[in-house]
């Protein structure tokens, strides 16, 4: 595998989930919701850095991302009265909570916590040399415990004080722009493939059925049995494979003229009827029209064989081999970036269809999941328990890791045995 192929993987996968995250990230920052982290990958953390209020962060395992928002986990410390921090004053408001080393901070109040209040109030009452004193809190004060700096998120930054249709809207976002990159790629296809004028033979087998009734590479082919091919390599197949062992009239167009041919298609050792042939064609320069409905028909066409797979899988019509993980995926992209600019990104936009449709199944930890309990919401008028429903997101991601770890040691073993 060579280093261009290498980075094309990479450029890939980084794309498609960078762009699935942004969806989440843009629409939760315009809803006014506290975004703490915008990571790729999962696990340890390989490299980071925070601009603004979010930390971004890249992580081993290429398998995903996500876009950590206030108040979906419960990652802050919670301070309880009679807990002894310190606090850092900046123009009367706390812009800094300390709650260990209070011994080495300069600067700063002592105190025992009376009362505090960081989602609605946003004040704490200390209780320091005797005396009581309220403070007002920086609605973006950071608690810091243990080296790390953690902003605090009101009640107005997080997640749940959102509208059902802003949330639903942050989280239908990923998939959303996972649909628009695919079909912006599917229209790039057509510009990087052209349009295709005829169906022209490319290839002859030696000694077979197309050899043997004098076809040659180069000739256009016009009609088969009377029926103009036109462009059509699927009509030119459905034509032979109705015609095992009998002959077919063709027309084609060798040196600007018309010339009759008759072949007989055969069965090959594998079992397929077939005349020995190699297509190709000729093309010319796409319009911006034609690159729009032709990306919009494959867009629909690659939609509908992932849902016909999808029901295959519920339907419980598949084996062990028919699934594959990130070790297949690299497999198989490898392969399509070895093919072409064109073919590349035909399987980039494939993959990011694949991704925005995958994400919106109901399945727990999926964002089609966290749509379908925001859904329960709004007929209910109120939210599920939140600890029910992480307990059944965990589940899911649980399931899927699970999941994910038995397909890539199918895909190890399949390559050790040297299957394809």
């Amino acid at each position: 595998m060579s280093l261009q192929v290498i980075f094309q993987i990479v450029l890939l996968f980084f794309v498609l989930v960078t762009i699935h995250e942004w969806g989440h990230y843009y629409f939760a920052k315009r809803a006014g919701i506290l975004v703490r982290e915008f990571a790729i990958g999962f696990g340890p953390k390989l490299f980071s850095f925070k601009r603004g209020e979010t930390r971004y962060t890249l992580r081993l395992l290429p398998v995903g991302g996500f876009v950590r928002m206030a108040g979906e986990d419960p990652e802050i410390v919670h301070i309880q009265p009679g807990q002894t921090i310190a606090l850092r004053l900046s123009d009367d408001q706390v812009t800094h909570i300390y709650l260990d080393q209070l011994d080495q901070r300069s600067d700063v109040v002592i105190g025992t916590v009376e009362k505090i209040d960081l989602e609605h109030e946003l004040k704490v009452r200390l209780e320091a040399g005797g005396e009581a004193e309220t403070f007002s809190i920086h609605p973006q004060a950071m608690m810091v415990t243990k080296g790390k700096e953690t902003q605090i998120a009101p009640w107005n930054r997080q997640f749940g004080s959102k509208t059902v249709g802003q949330r639903a809207l942050s989280i239908f976002a990923g998939p959303f722009m996972n649909f628009i990159l695919a079909f912006v790629l599917f229209v790039t296809v057509m510009f990087l493939a052209g349009v295709p004028t005829n169906v022209k033979i490319e290839k002859v087998e030696p000694n077979s059925p197309a050899s043997q009734a004098g076809i040659q590479a180069g000739d256009i082919i016009k009609t088969v049995n009377g029926t103009e091919i036109q462009t059509s390599t699927s009509k030119l197949t459905d034509l032979i494979g109705g015609s095992q062992d009998k002959k077919m009239d063709w027309t084609v167009i060798r040196g600007g003229k018309e010339t009759p041919i008759q072949v007989t298609p055969a069965k090959n050792a594998e079992g397929r009827i077939m005349v020995g042939i190699g297509l190709t064609s000729d093309k010319r320069g796409t319009g911006v029209g034609e690159a729009l409905s032709g990306g919009w028909e494959n867009m629909k066409l690659a939609t509908t064989q992932i849902l016909l797979g999808f029901k295959m899988l519920v339907m419980g019509q598949f084996s062990m081999d028919d699934l594959g993980g990130p070790v297949r995926m690299v497999e198989v992209t490898s392969e399509h970036a070895s093919a072409g600019l064109p073919q590349y990104t035909f399987w980039a936009a494939v993959l990011s269809l694949y991704l925005g449709i995958f994400n919106l199944l109901p399945i727990p930890a999926l964002d089609g999941s966290r749509l379908v309990f925001l859904g329960f919401e709004a007929v209910r008028g109120r939210p599920v328990d939140p600890n029910r429903e992480s307990l059944v997101h965990f589940i899911g991601f649980a399931a899927l890791m699970l999941l994910m770890i038995a397909v890539t040691y199918n895909d190890i073993i399949r390559l050790v045995r040297g299957e394809s």
